[in-house]
């Protein structure tokens, strides 16, 4: 009971900002005591592997954090040697599985968070999941490529990128926001494939290095290099000019979406020429009915409006689309950006 009460104490001490639980040689026999399955890694401050494996081992702990059964933890074999040496590590990082009987077994697998939590599951009979941060980039494997890749309905930007690869690590989160800013278009996909686990799928575009990112529109299958620049803005820019789209950072809607030239003047006219605005009404109708935007309309919906509730009516409708904006799906906000951006031109 003693040794029970003390591994818990221990944990609590060192677990407390995060799920790897980071051991000494002072606390290591009483955390690793063989009442529970733990997987360790040791490793070095300093060591390029180690650092590239620090975010996915905490992913790991995290998908162990309900697991009483399992501790996930971590030696800083570079400061503390005598631990280091106790288990035979020659090499950063050392990944060592501990049974309950505390023998010990090398772990030479995958480096991918699933891999880690896949083999521990083997090991110790639990059924510990990886948990996913939300994201709006389409991941493709052998089984959905070309489903989506290959859509005639689709323009597709896909990055072919290797988990290892320190220029694919630092484009992932700006890649993570083009993903958000286009989630709202389904024929406008942002997607990535891990061309390393998948190597035949980037050997059929000849991919060569990572990451590579190729655009695939709808009328060439066969994709695009993409040549562009590699920041949130380069990327949106990019996407919108191909895909005919009108996205800003962030998913909204830019200042220009759904706008209609010819539209916009008559907008202007109508407030400066008061007693032609029965006729500029109906100009409007024959341009509106014209268009394939369906939004066109609206302009000939504000002239009524502002000829039954006057010239403040833009101003004030615009004000109550503001305010219900944020209460509505992403959809009702797009349509609520339009409008707004329709009515600007009544200002």
């Amino acid at each position: 009971m003693f040794v029970s009460i003390l591994s818990v104490v221990a944990l609590s001490a060192v677990a407390s900002a995060s799920n790897v639980v980071d051991l000494t040689s002072e606390n290591f026999d009483n955390v690793v005591t063989g009442d529970k399955y733990a997987f360790v890694e040791f490793y070095a401050p300093w060591c390029g592997h180690c650092k590239n494996l620090a975010p996915v081992y905490e992913q790991v702990g995290d998908a162990f954090a309900g697991e009483s059964d399992v501790i996930i933890a971590k030696v800083d074999a570079d400061a503390d040697r005598e631990l280091g040496s106790r288990f035979g590590v020659s090499g950063f990082p050392t990944l060592k599985f501990f049974e309950k009987s505390s023998t010990a077994s090398d772990y030479s697998g995958g480096r991918t968070a699933d891999d880690i939590v896949n083999y521990i599951n083997g090991k110790a009979g639990t059924r510990a999941r990886v948990k996913k941060p939300q994201t709006h980039v389409v991941d493709l494997d052998p089984s959905n490529f070309d489903g989506i890749v290959k859509s005639a309905e689709k323009d597709v930007l896909v990055e072919f990128y290797a988990p290892w690869c320190g220029h694919c690590k630092s484009l992932a989160p700006v890649y993570e926001k083009v993903g958000s800013a286009f989630k709202s278009e389904s024929n406008c996909v942002v997607a990535r494939v891990d061309a390393d686990s998948h190597r035949s799928l980037g050997e059929q575009f000849g991919v060569s290095g990572f990451p590579t990112i190729k655009f695939f529109p709808k009328d060439n299958k066969d994709g695009e290099d993409y040549s562009e620049g590699r920041s949130e803005s380069d990327f949106i820019s990019f996407l919108n000019k191909r895909c005919g789209t009108q996205r800003a950072s962030g998913g909204s809607l830019t200042a220009e979406a759904g706008l209609v030239e010819d539209l916009n003047a008559l907008a202007a006219r109508f407030m400066k020429e008061e007693d032609a605005r029965e006729d500029i009404i109906s100009e409007a109708t024959k341009v509106a009915d014209g268009q394939d935007n369906a939004m066109a309309t609206y302009y000939v919906k504000i002239m009524q409006k502002i000829q039954t509730k006057g010239n403040e009516f833009p101003t004030t409708e615009s004000s109550r689309l503001e305010r219900m904006s944020g209460k509505v799906s992403d959809k009702k906000a797009d349509e609520f950006t339009i409008r707004r951006n329709i009515l600007s031109q009544f200002a």
